[in-house]
Formats: structure tokens, sequence, C-alpha cells
């Protein structure tokens, strides 16, 4: 019997202890800013990329980064040199050069990578509430360094950085509380 407790405590820990951001598809997004305003996060990534896999593992599972966004944003998986056809501001956006036998490895790069910026990988990609391109975050972030981004463009902060010195000053005076 003190087994099957046991057993049971961790399952059900398990459950609780797996947070999951709630990733839905751009078009999906978009749709849902018109019910319920809220910027759009995206993941714009690359199946071979080492630093998009440790930003999944270690970023995008932690707990506070999970919270927040699953609170303040609509979040998008989007395969950067995938073969998807998305929609996008009325306009179709596919991966013409898309190799299926490299589906696996190096791939051409998605126009809608390309219209967003991305030049690296793992990139961040933040749109405002109309869907707006704000600013590609290219390179992995720390949930720490994550959620400097995260609240600076949900509480619209990045819109006061207007002259030299303001990022710096902003980063100095952030008051960080994503535990790593």
């Amino acid at each position: 019997m003190k087994k099957i407790t046991t057993l049971l405590l961790l399952f059900v820990g398990s459950i609780v202890m797996a947070q999951e951001i709630n990733w839905i598809s751009l078009e999906d997004a978009i749709k849902a800013q018109k019910k319920e305003p809220r910027k759009i996060i995206i993941d714009a990534y690359a199946v071979w990329c080492g630093p998009c896999k440790k930003l999944e593992k270690n970023t995008f599972h932690n707990k506070s980064v999970v919270d927040y966004i699953n609170k303040n944003y609509y979040a998008v998986k989007f395969n950067a040199e995938g073969n998807e056809e998305i929609t996008y501001k009325e306009h179709k956006f596919t991966n013409p050069k898309y190799d299926p036998k490299k589906a696996h490895t190096r791939n051409s790069g998605h126009q809608l990578a390309y219209h967003f910026g991305v030049r690296a990988y793992p990139t961040i990609i933040f749109l405002d509430e109309d869907s707006h391109l704000i600013a590609p975050i290219s390179g992995y972030k720390t949930p720490r360094e994550l959620e400097l981004y995260l609240k600076l463009f949900k509480n619209d902060d990045f819109k006061k950085i207007t002259k030299e010195g303001d990022w710096q000053t902003y980063q100095d005076n952030f008051k960080y509380e994503f535990k790593e």
C-alpha cells in the first residue's frame, strides 16, 4: 500500500511540476487578440539549433516564465526553417526552397523569418496587440534575461527608451523577480 501511495504521489507531483507554455499558431494568436488584446511572443527556432533546445528546456519550462507568458502573452512556436504555410497580415508566407531531405538539419529560411528580421537562432519575436512587430531578440536567454524583455514589452516601457543611455538605465533599475 505504501508503494502505491508513493507512486501515486510521484505521478501527481510530476504532473504539477510539468509546467507548459500554451503554444498556439500565429493565426490563432491573432484571432485571440481580437477577443482579448495581448501581445504575442514567438519562439523562432531551428530543429538543429543547440541554443534553441537549451532555451526550450531551461527557460520555457521555468515556472516563473511559464506563468508570466501564459498570463500576459499569446505564445507561438515557429520553426524558422520549416515548411508550414502561415498567413500573417493577409499575406501567405512559405519556405519555397524547403528541402524535405533536410527536415532534421539546416534548411532554407522561411519567408516569415526573413520578414521578422530573424538573423540567428533562437530569436524571440515580440508583436504588439495589433500583431505589429515590436522587436526580434536574438540569442539564448536565461529566465531572468527573458524576464527583462517580457516586462519591457508587456508594460510598453520600450516606448520610453528614446535617447542614448535610456536602455542602460532601464536595465540598471530593473527589479528581477523570476527564479532561475
